[in-house]
């Protein structure tokens, strides 16, 4: 047995077969699939979109851009973290001395 789970998950009316390592993975991606469909559904109501293309590729759009957003605050935190230790150490060697 090569270990990998067999599903089928449900976008945009379509059917996809999955393979996946385990049932977190399994979770994750019905999960997702989950949150795709909702965000279709909400396009479709809200926006005159007649092609399925058109709304896959808004919310495609909108969960890379949640995913860069993320990572820019990453950075921006760490590098306000990495400044603050900074002008702490410059802070301590400026009493040792």
């Amino acid at each position: 047995m090569s270990g990998k789970l067999k599903i089928n998950v449900v976008i945009a009316g379509r059917t996809y077969p999955l393979s996946v390592k385990n049932t977190q993975e399994e979770e994750g991606m019905r999960k997702a699939a989950t949150n795709i469909n909702q965000l279709i559904s909400l396009y479709e109501q809200n926006y005159a979109v007649n092609d399925k293309q058109d709304v896959l590729a808004m919310c495609a759009l909108r969960f890379a851009s949640q995913v860069e957003i993320a990572t820019i605050d990453e950075n921006n935190t760490s590098d306000e973290a990495l400044k603050k230790i900074n002008n702490l150490n410059a802070l301590l060697e400026s009493h040792l001395e």
